[in-house]
């Protein structure tokens, strides 16, 4: 299976489908949610987003989306969702649904250099035309640079220490596959929480290469332009920078600082959260796909 859909039942009933509506499903990925939200379509359309190679070819091979004029398939990135509806002549639409995880099949191809348990290239781009991989992050930055994003994105405890080694390592040798960069990390990992520190180093490394944050924050403020009164919003994030996010933006319509209030108190936000806490997948889903443990869906609707 290339990639279990996370939350996909909840994901997709958040948006309360009309079966006349427009939906965009901003991570193609393997293609479960965007299934989910086509089979309730009888004259509405669906537009699909993903940068991957690999997700273009799926939704090109996939019967149910084949040739059907509902269906468009977008190849760039979620942060420029408003411009690439605009070619396609759309200006609002009724649902919005981003499952920010890295796909299955993205960590389960060692050669992407997503995995901490493969070893492969030091990759990690989502869009493989871009030239900026985690090879040349960890050759090319500052210590000041990497001690930043492995304590911000990586929430990495002895994060000077590790930027320090890593500089030093380079320049005895090239730090060029996954493995490289594990063999530097195993004498600064916790004792017993070796695994947890490579995930936290790697997490750390594929958000600053691919600019997640800021591709992030780039999507929602855009899909609140795009989207009708009344329209829905479906975000599935996985870690807390991710969740923080996506939460500051639906309760104050803003990424930092206090909610806006107009001449009256009232406040000036463009969406309202529909569940208050965050919805997480029930037990027997972990028990299937124990990648959706940490994932946290928030649905918003727009004001």
């Amino acid at each position: 299976m290339y990639h279990t859909p996370v939350l996909l039942k909840e994901s997709v009933e958040g948006l309360a489908i009309k079966p006349d509506g427009v939906y965009v499903d901003l991570t193609f990925g393997g293609g479960g949610h965007s299934r989910e939200i086509f089979k309730q379509l009888e004259t509405g359309k669906l537009f699909a987003f993903d940068q991957d190679d690999d997700a273009e070819a799926n939704a090109k091979n996939d019967k149910t989306f084949f040739d059907n004029p509902k269906f468009q398939f977008v190849k760039a990135n979620f942060r420029h969702v408003k411009k690439y509806l605009k070619l396609y002549k759309i200006s609002q639409v009724d649902g919005i649904l981003a499952d920010l995880g890295i796909s299955s099949h993205q960590i389960d191809e060692g050669s992407r250099g997503f995995s901490t348990r493969f070893d492969g290239a030091l990759d990690m781009r989502m869009n493989q035309q871009q030239d900026f991989s985690a090879k040349e992050l960890i050759a090319k930055y500052s210590e000041k640079d990497l001690h930043k994003i492995l304590g911000i994105y990586g929430e990495i405890k002895n994060a000077k220490t590790l930027a320090q080694a890593i500089v030093a390592e380079r320049i005895r040798k090239e730090i060029a596959t996954t493995q490289d960069l594990k063999n530097v990390l195993q004498k600064y990992a916790p004792r017993g929480a070796e695994f947890k520190y490579f995930a936290q180093v790697f997490q750390a490394l594929r958000i600053e290469v691919n600019e997640e944050m800021k591709a992030l924050e780039e999507m929602l403020v855009q899909s609140t332009e795009i989207l009708k009164v009344g329209g829905r919003l479906s975000v599935i994030s996985y870690h807390s920078l991710e969740d923080r996010l996506v939460k500051n933006y639906i309760s104050k319509g803003k990424f930092h600082g206090e909610v806006e209030k107009d001449f009256y108190g009232n406040e000036i936000k463009p969406l309202e959260a529909v569940n208050r806490k965050p919805i997480e997948a029930s037990e027997e889903e972990i028990k299937e796909n124990p990648r959706a443990r940490s994932g946290k869906l928030r649905i918003a609707v727009k004001l």
